[in-house]
């Protein structure tokens, strides 16, 4: 199953929120994110058919390691490519905003080539 944006952002969600507790729910993701509680569901539900996220006993999301390694590449993404921005005097907000969009579309060896020229230099 090819993973929408939309799913990279919910995996990258459960990782940013997983590394300030152990014990990451649903209704965490809908504050973290501002969704509603059935889209969250829905997303969740269709995450876990596709074998990204487990829902262990008291609701807690877990992510598998298949949705660890694509969480943990657009998390990579998103704060290399925010960092890049800022260093070239994008404000934050905006660097934020534009890294969210740009971490789905660039391609793996863009963002290679990017990394590896600016990583010394920001």
């Amino acid at each position: 199953m090819k993973l929408q944006e939309s799913g990279e952002m919910y995996l990258e969600t459960i990782l940013i929120l997983s590394k300030k507790s152990k014990f990451v729910r649903s209704i965490d993701v809908v504050e973290y994110m501002g969704f509603s509680k059935p889209s969250v569901s829905r997303a969740i539900g269709l995450l876990k058919e596709g074998g990204y996220v487990n829902v262990k006993d008291g609701g807690a999301l877990i992510l598998t390691k298949e949705g660890k390694i694509i969480a943990e590449k657009i998390y990579e993404r998103h704060t290399f490519l925010t960092k890049f921005l800022l260093s070239i005097g994008v404000d934050e907000e905006t660097a934020s905003s534009d890294a969210c969009k740009i971490e789905h579309d660039i391609s793996e060896k863009s963002f290679s080539a990017l990394k590896k020229h600016f990583t010394d230099k920001i």
